[in-house]
């Protein structure tokens, strides 16, 4: 399967949730909401893992996907991901950026491709 890059330049395909839902493997999504349980100090549940990726058109998101700003953005748009907006790189990109800036490197990869 090719990289799908998220608008905000997350790479759904590596991504742990969106695996595990292509897997269909439901021990994986208990390891990852253990993890991510852990790592966000919030409770997230077996089921909540599942996702098809931010750029499909599908109920199956994660809890976050669904709520995410960026994400609504490049839809309302209709960019392929933020690296195509002309409004690019916007306050709430830079703010997300602050917390992933490998993000910026994906995006900013395929701005100097364009």
């Amino acid at each position: 399967m090719d990289k799908m890059i998220a608008f905000c330049g997350l790479t759904c395909t590596e991504c742990l949730a969106f695996i595990a839902t292509r897997k269909d493997n439901d021990e994986e999504r208990k390891k990852v909401a253990k993890t991510w349980s852990k790592e966000y100090k919030s409770e997230i549940k077996p089921e909540d893992i599942n996702c098809d990726g931010c750029l499909v058109e599908s109920d199956r998101l994660f809890s976050h996907c669904k709520v995410c700003e960026i994400r609504k953005c490049g839809q309302d748009k209709r960019v392929k991901n933020c690296a195509y907006c002309d409004d690019y790189a916007c306050e709430k990109l830079t703010k997300f950026f602050d917390m992933a800036p490998e993000t910026k490197t994906t995006l900013s990869e395929i701005r100097k491709n364009l």
